[in-house]
């Protein structure tokens, strides 16, 4: 069962955390489990739970800095934020918790974030499960964030984020609205680190995504040096984990299984 939320202090930010299993449980390869653009702990439902009852390992989830219940971002985010989530951000809060070699699972932002971790850290990474990543910016991505502003311009989407983000809700928003639709942010890419992710990667995305082609998928697979599954999943959107839970559920455990033999 999840424990109660704690905080981790990186880079002069708080950052709320939760462990999910039992200490013991915790060796080689916890999950740690990286959310999406809008994202944070209670918006993951049960999903980190399920998933690490079914692979028997423990796991942490934290909110980066400017959601839930971590401090308040601030505004402009810088172009390169993913990386400097992955590459500085992550490293403290795993240090800060005692992980050596997670397994990374990560949704969108979370998933772009676990590739380019390991992508600089080869060695430390030990497997990384990407939903919805993005690795290039496409015209289906920002059409689809406009329209996903246009909701919260006249819908109840202020209210529902709120609920989660309270007093950063307007700073959650614009961090991540505005910076994907800045012109500097089109060109942004990622696609060149790739190559230096040599872990086991399992990439799933709906077929139905409204934020990004099958061309994500396919770039990722041919891309990473190592092992790459990839899985298109039918009638499903952007939240995988959510819209397509049991055969999300079913292809990671599957995944940390075979992991679990072979190493």
């Amino acid at each position: 069962m999840p424990a109660e939320p704690f905080f981790v202090e990186v880079a002069g930010h708080r950052l709320r955390a939760q462990w999910i299993g039992a200490p013991e449980a915790a060796a080689d390869g916890t999950l740690v489990f990286l959310h999406e653009g809008l994202g944070s702990i209670p918006q993951w439902k049960d999903f980190p739970e399920a998933v690490c009852r079914a692979a028997g390992r423990r796991g942490l989830v934290y909110e980066r800095w400017g959601f839930g219940g971590s401090d308040r971002l601030a505004l402009p985010r810088p172009r390169d934020y993913l990386n400097i989530e992955a590459e500085d951000v992550l490293p403290e809060v795993l240090d800060a918790c005692g992980i050596a070699r997670p397994i990374l699972i990560g949704h969108s932002d979370g998933a772009s974030i676990a590739l380019l971790f390991a992508a600089a850290f080869p060695a430390r990474a030990a497997a990384c499960v990407s939903m919805a990543a993005h690795v290039f910016v496409e015209d289906v991505t920002l059409a689809g964030i406009r329209g996903v502003v246009a909701r919260w311009e006249s819908g109840d989407l202020r209210a529902r984020l709120a609920r989660y983000h309270g007093d950063n809700t307007d700073t959650v928003f614009r961090g991540w609205a505005e910076t994907w639709l800045r012109p500097d942010f089109r060109n942004w890419a990622m696609v060149d680190r790739l190559p230096r992710v040599i872990c086991p990667v399992l990439i799933m995305q709906g077929e139905d995504d409204e934020h990004g082609s099958a061309a994500q998928v396919e770039t990722i697979a041919s891309g990473t040096a190592g092992r790459a599954d990839a899985v298109l999943l039918p009638n499903c959107g952007h939240s995988p984990h959510l819209q397509a839970g049991e055969a999300v559920l079913a292809r990671i455990s599957a995944f940390l299984t075979d992991l679990s033999g072979t190493s």
